[in-house]
């Protein structure tokens, strides 16, 4: 029997809209970094998303990022 610890994915894997504080503000290391995407993107920041909100438009925005297409 596989250990349920082992199986389950880390929080780095779960989607957003799962997760138990996606609902709370975002956490000021997101804002920083979704404020330097949003620059880069030339898309308006807001500063009243939530943690999983700013997760998903996160991700969203590295694909777009000339920073770190380049990398």
């Amino acid at each position: 029997m596989d250990n349920p610890k082992n199986a389950a994915p880390s929080n780095a894997e779960k989607d957003p809209d799962d997760w138990t504080t996606g609902g709370e503000p975002m956490t000021g290391a997101q804002a920083s970094y979704l404020k330097t995407l949003c620059e880069e993107t030339d898309t308006p920041f807001d500063e009243n998303l939530t943690k999983g909100d700013a997760s998903k438009l996160i991700d969203e925005l590295q694909g777009k990022s000339k920073r770190l297409k380049d990398a």
